[in-house]
């Protein structure tokens, strides 16, 4: 077996009207192999239309499919939803137009639209445009807090209301308004019979219904979910290319009928837990079965033409001064920390709020400290991309406006320079959360989506500690810890004047925050500015640089001075000024674009044809973000449909060992993503970043054996680096042990304890960014090490997980022998399984062998024959070195080096060897032996099992029962159709105790039949099938 392609080119197998789409497009293969339900459904939206080419084949069809889930009414009594996961560019804007032109045209004349921004009106009504539909769009902002179909709201009775998921869940101040909420204005203006289109664009938005880490569930979610049961009857439509990042963010699809009624999930979480439980390949089935059941589309632009390149950037010697210095002064921030804990004798809630203030703050200065680090070689390409003729977009997650105003409120408006925002994080960790009897209260309102009040105790006064929760609002949703938000004043400052720390202790820790202050403010004369500001300064400034950002104004630099502006001119509203800015750059008026997440959604960058700014873009991603939504919205910004040129993508990492873990972190959301919304994991890889993917099993048991090693539980799987000065171990134990990784024994100051949990590899990950420079990269180094011998190793011994894997390498070796067809029955309607039997030809005949090792001759690759002959023939393999391994070495490499082993009767195999374990077996041979010994084991494995070739006897043929071990036909059994409607069943005929895991394969037979199902073991076809058979309400069966 092989690992199976990612992507197959995509054209609409069951419609057939329609242009075709501007670009090519692309399905993944596995989601490719499954063939599409069967269309009934008539559109009636004009031919000239269609025939204009308005809307493509591929825009045709997603309507299409969608309009005919539409018309199914599921168990629950609710009407079915479709999710379109196309890609940026694929055009879900003209996609969704289609849907409510279709469906104004049959009479439902009120459309709901719910997206991220509220400049996407512009889109929306530019889309209906462009299709020719004259259908008004409405802004929900903008009304009353009225009855919508008020003189009020201008008696609005029809069109498309557009709404953004703020607006959704947003509530009046006021009570004399006939609706406290937006929700319930929109459900009264629909009506209880309301049967017309509800689209969640980017409905990623209200992924967090059922968030992790036992958070609380966002308002969003809960809003999305709530909109949905208020209107039973509704057209639901999910849309967005990111729309379930993970299994626990499908819980708002209620409509998709996943789980239950009808399902064999009574509900989300016992359909999450089966996901959870099987991994990645649950998650290849789960899309799969959406697509075969008609509920989902996925395809994206081909990315045939688009440069992926990754670049390290080195660090500066003065760069790594500073950032040394500032891990110092982080060690000592933690000490005083826990030294003012402890004297206030802070009870649990007070110790969480506190250390999550700390690490967040942690995190979020050293990612500052990591963009600042790549500033000067942004600049540096994109200086020559615009000197090659081509022109930059420059991708952020944050933009630090909340320090620069902090800031600027303490310097009376006159700056010397940029603000750095690095400074800002640590004064404001220092300013609002060190504990000292002086903090005041802030009684902000939090914002009820991200916070809880605890209730106030009645009975105060006879606490010995202080009751934190009864003067915080906890944040309890799942964002808890997501250092993204540029304000961590969101939290209130939590201390007051209380009798609980003595004025003794309350007047040294003062004192220590005073001196911690003195030694900020002197370490940030050295940290480095703002990195939006810089750049727009360094690039031309706002004449030559488009910022579609969220911030409201930005300190310039001119003539020698500094000074802060606002972004907007006259008050234009900030949606506004982003479209202008936005339509610089497209007309060529601007030769950089600067993006933020508040333009990551919609905003179209790409070198259109339409516009007069046709030139190449270089896109750098100077700061990965930390989710696959925003990474995905970011890429998808400058690779689109119609456009003259694709796009070239510089993802920018410094070499600073711990910021791979943003990159990491990319890496396996969008690996996830690929899995759940392409239906294959590989499919959204974005190639090179594969390699930063850390955020894995390997991966987390990489962490525990290094910090394990480093402690002295376990022994080292790899020597410590080479290139490190010092003594390595013991400078890394210290390092540790300061950023709270590694626990000193109180007991016994020789002794180091560790807790080891899922949030381990996390907190492995930020926390090292605290470390020196040196060190940091000689313990990341260390890391990875352990985590490549980790893999090796279960390549050696056949664990590693691959993903969907091809049975065979060509068409032509592959037939099918039989199929079963069940028919089941459900509460949904009727679902299709089929049992597949299909022989593969799997040796590798003697000319393929020495063209194999003609082509890679070298190292030690070669032909190797068995040494002990227990046997009456002589074993012969074929030993080629692993491309890892070749890549790492220009001699003769190591005997640890892994070797991919083939042989005459079954080809390649999975269990990778190392040269040590190969020769304690086998030994070189001469060329002729090895001919004569590979032919004839080659032509006897045809109809003679293993067994009988090495022993001259089967015990299993004695007795008369077929024995087909080491045959070169390999005969497969194939589980393929709505595979996850009877889970559960299929879960207790197989046993998975002994570690085995799901596999899903990908076969392609010499006739042309494609299939993608569960690789079911021979020992359990026949129980497997008694139980299909026996609930089926119809069964056939057809050999070939």
């Amino acid at each position: 077996m092989g690992v199976a392609e990612t992507y197959a080119n995509y054209m609409p197998s069951k419609l057939k009207i329609g242009s075709k789409h501007p670009d090519p497009v692309v399905e993944s293969t596995s989601l490719s192999s499954v063939e599409p339900v069967d269309v009934w459904y008539e559109l009636i939206i004009p031919k000239t239309i269609i025939s204009s080419g308005a809307l493509s084949a591929l825009q045709l069809e997603a309507i299409t499919y969608a309009c005919q889930q539409h018309e199914v009414i599921l168990p629950s009594g609710m009407r079915g939803g479709f999710l379109i996961g196309d890609g940026a560019g694929v055009g879900k804007g003209r996609t969704i137009a289609g849907l409510i032109y279709e469906n104004y045209l049959r009479g439902r004349k009120k459309s709901i639209w719910i997206s991220v921004m509220n400049d996407l009106k512009y889109d929306s009504e530019r889309d209906l445009n462009d299709i020719g539909a004259d259908i008004a769009v409405h802004h929900l902002n903008k009304m009353k807090y009225c009855r919508i179909n008020s003189a009020q709201n201008g008696n609005l009775k029809k069109g498309v209301l557009f709404c953004t998921y703020s607006a959704l869940i947003a509530q009046t101040l006021h009570h004399n308004t006939e609706f406290e909420n937006r929700l319930d204005q929109i459900v009264e203006w629909c009506g209880p019979n309301f049967d017309g289109i509800i689209v969640f664009d980017e409905c990623h938005r209200a992924k967090n219904l059922c968030p992790s880490n036992s958070g609380k569930a966002t308002k969003t979610g809960l809003k999305v979910l709530q909109l949905q049961e208020c209107l039973p009857l509704a057209r639901v439509v999910y849309a967005s290319a990111t729309g379930a990042t993970e299994p626990r963010n499908m819980a708002y699809m209620i409509r998709l009928n996943m789980w239950g009624p009808g399902t064999p999930y009574p509900d989300f979480n016992v359909f999450l837990n089966v996901l959870q439980k099987r991994g990645v390949g649950a998650m290849e089935i789960v899309a799969m079965d959406m697509k075969l059941r008609g509920l989902y589309i996925a395809r994206q632009l081909s990315f045939h033409g688009v440069i992926f390149k990754i670049v390290e950037v080195p660090l500066s010697k003065s760069f790594i001064t500073v950032y040394n210095k500032a891990t110092k002064l982080w060690t000592e921030l933690l000490s005083r920390f826990h030294y003012a804990v402890n004297i206030m004798n802070a009870d649990k809630s007070m110790k969480t709020y506190i250390w999550g203030q700390f690490w967040s703050a942690h995190q979020r200065f050293f990612r500052y400290m990591c963009i600042s680090a790549k500033v000067s070689q942004a600049v540096l390409i994109a200086r020559e991309a615009i000197k090659c003729g081509k022109c930059v977009v420059i991708g952020l997650q944050s933009t630090g406006e909340a320090r620069t105003l902090s800031q600027l409120g303490k310097d009376d408006a006159e700056l010397s320079d940029f603000v750095s925002t690095a400074h800002g994080v640590l004064l404001s960790l220092v300013e609002n959360h060190f504990p000292t009897s002086g903090n005041q209260i802030s009684n902000k309102v939090c914002d009820q989506d991200k916070y809880t009040t605890s209730k106030t105790s009645q009975n105060s006064n006879k606490r010995k500690k202080m009751k934190f929760s009864d003067s915080l609002r906890l944040k309890t949703s799942d964002e808890f810890s997501d250092s993204e938000s540029d304000d961590d004043n969101a939290y209130s400052s939590w201390f007051s004047s209380t009798n609980s720390v003595s004025d003794s202790p309350g007047t040294k820790l003062a004192a220590i925050r005073k001196e911690l202050l003195k030694k900020i403010e002197k370490l940030g004369k050295c940290l480095p500015p703002n990195a939006l500001d810089e750049l727009i300064d360094e690039l031309g400034g706002p004449d030559n640089v488009a910022e579609m950002t969220g911030r409201k104004g930005r300190v310039v630099h001119n003539d020698g001075s500094f000074k802060y502006e606002t972004r907007s001119v006259n008050d234009v509203p900030l949606e506004i000024l982003n479209l202008r800015e936005k339509q610089r750059f497209m007309d060529g008026e601007k030769d950089v674009a600067i993006i933020s997440e508040a333009a990551s959604s919609g905003i179209s960058l790409h070198s259109d044809k339409r516009a007069i700014n046709k030139r190449c873009r270089v896109h750098i991603t100077l700061e990965l973000p930390w989710s696959a939504d925003r990474a995905i919205q970011q890429f998808g910004r400058t690779h689109r449909s119609n456009q003259s040129n694709a796009p070239e993508y510089v993802l920018l990492i410094s070499e600073l060992g711990g910021e791979r873990r943003f990159a990491s972190v990319v890496a396996k959301r969008l690996e996830s993503l690929g899995a759940l919304t392409q239906g294959d994991r590989r499919a959204t890889e974005a190639r090179d970043l594969s390699k930063y993917n850390i955020d894995n099993n390997y991966g987390r048991a990489a962490v525990e054996l290094t910090l394990k090693s480093i402690i002295g539980q376990e022994k080292p799987l790899v020597d410590a680096p080479a290139d490190y000065a010092g003594n390595f171990m013991k400078d890394a134990l210290h390092a540790l042990t300061e950023v709270g990784l590694i626990s000193q024994s109180e007991s016994n100051s020789n002794a180091y304890t560790l807790e080891c949990d899922r949030k381990t590899f996390g907190k492995f990950l930020n926390r090292i960014l605290g470390i020196r420079v040196e060190l940091q990269n000689a313990l990341f180094s260390y890391f990875t090490n352990t985590m490549e011998a980790i893999t090796e190793r279960a390549k050696k011994f056949g664990h590693y997980d691959l993903g969907i894997l091809d049975v065979a390498a060509e068409d032509k070796f592959t037939k099918r022998i039989q199929v079963n067809k069940y028919q089941r029955k459900e509460l949904n309607g009727t679902v299709t399984i089929e049992l597949h039997k299909v022989s593969v030809e799997r040796g590798m005949c003697w000319e393929d062998a020495f063209n194999l090792w003609s082509r890679y001759s070298g190292f030690k690759d070669g032909f190797y024959c068995s040494i002990h002959q227990k046997t009456r023939n002589k074993e012969i393999i074929l030993a080629i070195l692993e491309k890892s391994s070749r890549e790492r070495h220009n001699s003769y490499g190591s005997e640890e080096d892994l070797y991919t082993v083939y042989r005459p009767n079954v080809g390649q195999q999975l269990k990778k060897e190392t040269m040590k374990n190969i020769l304690k077996r086998y030994k070189a041979t001469e060329m002729d032996e090895a001919e004569r010994l590979w032919i004839s084991h080659y032509e006897a494995s045809l109809f003679t099992c293993s067994h009988e070739y090495w022993n001259g006897i089967c015990k299993r043929s004695i007795l008369r029962q077929e024995c087909d071990v080491g045959f070169r036909n390999k005969t497969y059994y194939i589980l393929s159709g709505s595979v996850l409607s009877i889970w559960n069943s299929l879960e207790s005929i197989i046993s998975y105790s002994n570690g085995s895991r799901l596999q899903v394969v990908r076969v392609k037979t010499k006739d042309g039949e494609k299939i993608v199902g569960t690789l079911i073991p021979s020992s359990c076809v026949h129980k497997l099938h008694n139980h299909l058979q026996s609930t089926a309400i119809s069964y056939t069966t057809k050999q070939f």
